[in-house]
């Protein structure tokens, strides 16, 4: 097979593995698919590994670690140490403008100084001194977050869109969800660095997707690589196609072109979730809010095959106020403000 042909396959796997991932993450199927693979593989690995697995898995996503901040450090390194390495330098004897060029460093800088925001920024943590407080903020609408209740770890009340985290063992007002990546906690405090860190992160991707791709162009355009032939493997005289011409660029600029596979992939994929907490922001629900009301939908749908009776009261978004109004909850945020005062 054409390597275009088989990397437009694995990319079509990738794409449709997450997509029914998501979708299955709503019922049962997933729960059930999983239980089927550890047997399997329960099987087939040897105990002690398996536990050494559980292990590593218990410290990587259920502990605070840095791994991923150290991870997502090498990958950013790597892939503009190559954007330096070899197409700045190329794009500069193509005469490409020096602005174009150096946006994907700017990008870097504010992508980076909003990633250690969302990194050391208390994302809210609910404690005995602001325990009251906390509960003032939002009403409590009596189905997904109901009134005298306590936390049974921290032995603290639990106001309207709070959830304690396991990973980092303890409440947080506004929860969104924890992310690894960051090695935090995404609450009221935080949030609005960690979509411009998710904003930028996107863009910066989207820009090196665009230069390297012109860069690829420019090149092709340049030394008429389009108008060339080549002899196949029947012995006949062809014309430069489309798949031919991308096999001998990947054969030329080997790193080039799997950077800008990495990258076009990565655009797609942070885009799409970009796209998501951006919605999400717009209706004012958090990723928890929006994940457990979905999972009370599908629950209590008569339309799902054996589900209870539809008089069950499924969830409904109250915090809601309008585009802007949830927009400037997020981004200014008032408690904030206060604490700050009371300091």
């Amino acid at each position: 097979m054409d390597f275009l042909v088989l990397f437009l396959f694995y990319l079509a796997l990738v794409l449709i593995g997450g997509g029914m991932i998501c979708i299955c993450s709503k019922t049962h199927r997933l729960k059930g698919l999983v239980r089927e693979g550890a047997q399997i593989f329960s099987c087939i690995i040897p105990e002690c590994l398996q536990r050494a697995m559980q292990r590593l898995l218990h410290y990587l996503f259920h502990t605070r670690n840095h791994i991923f901040i150290i991870l997502h450090l090498i990958l950013e390194g790597m892939v503009y140490g190559e954007y330096t390495w070899e197409i700045l330098g190329f794009c500069q004897e193509l005469e490409f403008s020096l602005y174009y060029l150096l946006l994907p460093y700017l990008l870097l800088i504010i992508n980076l100084f909003f990633f250690t925001l969302t990194c050391i920024t208390n994302p809210a943590i609910i404690t005995k001194s602001n325990e009251l407080l906390f509960l003032q903020v939002y009403e409590f609408d009596e189905v997904m977050f109901q009134k005298n209740m306590k936390c049974s770890t921290c032995d603290l009340r639990k106001p309207a869109r709070s959830k304690h985290c396991r990973v980092c063992n303890w409440c947080v007002h506004r929860f969104d969800h924890h992310c690894v990546w960051v090695n935090n906690c995404i609450g009221a405090w935080n949030i609005r660095y960690f979509l411009i860190y998710l904003l930028t992160l996107t863009a910066s991707a989207v820009t090196l997707t665009i230069v390297c791709t012109a860069f690829l162009v420019h090149l092709v355009v340049v030394s008429d690589l389009y108008q060339e032939t080549y002899i196949d493997d029947l012995g006949h005289l062809q014309i430069m196609d489309t798949v031919f011409l991308i096999q001998y660029l990947f054969v030329t600029f080997p790193r080039i072109v799997f950077m800008l596979g990495f990258v076009l992939v990565l655009s797609f994929l942070l885009g799409g979730y970009l796209c998501l907490a951006l919605y999400l922001a717009a209706t004012n629900q958090t990723t928890n809010e929006w994940f457990r009301g979905a999972w009370d939908w599908c629950q209590h749908c008569p339309l799902v095959a054996g589900a209870p009776s539809a008089k069950h009261q499924v969830y409904q978004n109250i915090y809601s106020r309008g585009l802007w109004s949830n927009f400037r909850e997020i981004f200014l945020p008032v408690f904030l403000h206060y604490e700050t005062k009371k300091k």
